[in-house]
């Protein structure tokens, strides 16, 4: 399916047109989260998606909407994550402090001219748009005008743009909202050439691509002991993400690791550079993303046997046709896998489709508590549901709509949730394009927060598994997947850990993320 561009109510689908439209556009694609090529995440603007609804791009206002949840500056997404710690509190890193430390080693693309009076207009543009549109209006009780004053001073003693940056990032920092955070644009994005993510409180390397310089240095299973000096959990991750892949796009990484027969090792990490590749989406760029990466984000379906059937959804950006096709599949087994890891979220239509097509009555989504008021969220069943078992797979980088949908399954006692504890972003948020910036960056600010039947918010909290099911260390280092393998046992089906990870088998794919989504 190639996505359109409404203009005024007429289908674009000349790519030149994009450049030429009326005060109020609105287009609907599933682009993803930020940091996609770097740390973990898979497509998408790797470091978290969202809840994705439509995306419309107003002059005016200067806002790029999505409500999302998550992925953010994954492709992601807010991308500034602060994971629950076992206290209960938010461990956080300040972004500064990472940031001056990541410049030991050197950013990338360091190539712009660095104006203190222009960072110090960024920063007031920011200011401004979250008191008009976060959505709550007395900012958690943060003295506002205090935050910018501090941000400005601290700028006017930097000493480069990305440092002046990470001021601008911090001051957002200070409202502790998964889905509020600053996007500069840059020229490139990187690769770091390796796939990573935490595995119950630990951080692991998952996947290496092949040809890379980390190819050369790391093995999955590897567990992650330090990136930069700063060690890696379920609590900082997405942030040290964020800040390399986002915020400031290093070079090289310093990195120690523990390999699975105990040696620690210190090391840099060379990512590989693509010159151009960050864009302002075209309807040309949206149309070639969608068709390169549509057959990695599709739900996928396997029947293990005439009871048991598997599907494989990556990211919520499918249709109707879709959905009635996964559940048709489903609707000729007794059980149906649903597995949800690594998925970030996606659109918001996506969301309401599959909650169609699983649960056989009216089921309420969310409440969307907003500065203006609440917004009830439900779905209704479609005309043929699956009503058998159901089991659904999750873990640390299940984000977003993925969140969602497994709590509504929990609360509304519809199966079994397995795996590891979700990460809890999900939030929605809109997209502001800085004029200061001639467009080229933005913010991203939540304008509501999602609160489920159980009058919970799963922000900060995410999905504790009904049966946490967690892959060993000799697991990931031969590609063995327990958890797949285990819920299929559970749905009466044989399936052997290592014919579990051949299933579904992960392809790279080429970095390549759109400017501001």
């Amino acid at each position: 399916m190639v996505p359109s561009i409404s203009f005024s109510g007429r289908e674009c689908r000349h790519a030149d047109e994009i450049f030429a439209f009326p005060a109020r556009t609105e287009f609907s694609v599933t682009t993803g989260y930020f940091a996609n090529n770097c740390f973990g995440i898979g497509i998408s603007v790797n470091l978290h998606l969202l809840l994705f609804r439509r995306f419309s791009w107003d002059r005016d206002s200067k806002s790029c909407q999505h409500p999302v949840s998550s992925a953010m500056f994954t492709q992601s997404s807010y991308l500034v994550d602060r994971a629950m710690s076992a206290s209960g509190h938010f461990r956080r890193i300040a972004i500064v402090t990472i940031v001056a430390g990541c410049a030991l080693l050197g950013a990338a693309g360091q190539n712009l001219t660095f104006k203190r009076g222009e960072a110090e207009l960024i920063a007031d543009e920011v200011a401004g748009d979250v008191v008009k549109h976060y959505y709550d209006r007395k900012l958690h009780g943060i003295d506002w005008d205090a935050q910018l004053r501090e941000a400005k001073n601290k700028i006017d003693n930097a000493t480069s743009r990305n440092l002046a940056f990470a001021n601008i990032a911090a001051m957002l920092d200070s409202l502790n909202d998964s889905h509020t955070a600053f996007v500069p644009r840059h020229s490139f994005s990187l690769d770091y050439g390796w796939r990573i993510q935490t595995i119950g409180e630990r951080c692991f390397v998952t996947r290496v691509r092949p040809q890379s310089d980390a190819a050369t240095k790391i093995h999955p299973g590897d567990e992650v002991l330090a990136i930069n000096d700063y060690k890696p959990v379920r609590a900082n991750l997405v942030r040290i993400e964020y800040i390399l892949n986002v915020l400031r796009p290093q070079s090289k990484i310093k990195v120690t690791v523990r390999s699975t027969a105990g040696q620690e090792r210190q090391f840099e990490i060379v990512p590989k550079t693509f010159e151009g590749q960050l864009i302002s989406p075209t309807l040309g760029d949206m149309r070639e993303y969608w068709e390169v990466e549509h057959k990695y984000i599709g739900p996928r379906v396997i029947s293990l046997n005439s009871d048991v059937l598997v599907a494989k959804i990556p990211i919520f950006a499918f249709d109707e046709a879709e959905v009635r096709k996964l559940v048709s599949a489903a609707r000729e087994h007794k059980t149906a896998v649903l597995d949800l890891r690594g998925n970030p979220g996606g659109t918001e239509e996506s969301l309401g489709l599959l909650v169609s097509g699983f649960f056989d009555h009216e089921v309420k989504i969310a409440d969307a508590v907003a500065r203006n008021g609440t917004k009830h969220r439900s779905a209704k069943p479609d005309r043929h549901t699956f009503s058998g078992k159901l089991i659904v797979l999750v873990d640390s980088r299940s984000t977003s709509a993925a969140e969602v949908f497994a709590r509504i399954v929990q609360l509304e006692k519809r199966g079994t949730i397995m795996g590891d504890r979700t990460l809890g972003m999900v939030m929605e948020s809109q997209r502001y394009g800085l004029a200061s910036t001639g467009y080229s960056s933005s913010v991203s600010i939540t304008v509501a927060n999602l609160v489920m039947s159980d009058g919970n918010s799963l922000e900060h909290v995410g999905v504790t598994p009904d049966e946490l099911v967690l892959p060993t260390v000799d697991d990931i280092a031969n590609d063995r997947d327990t958890v797949l393998a285990h819920a299929a046992q559970i749905a009466g089906a044989k399936l052997s850990p290592k014919d579990a990870a051949e299933l579904f088998p992960y392809e790279w794919q080429r970095p390549y993320y759109f400017a501001g989504h």
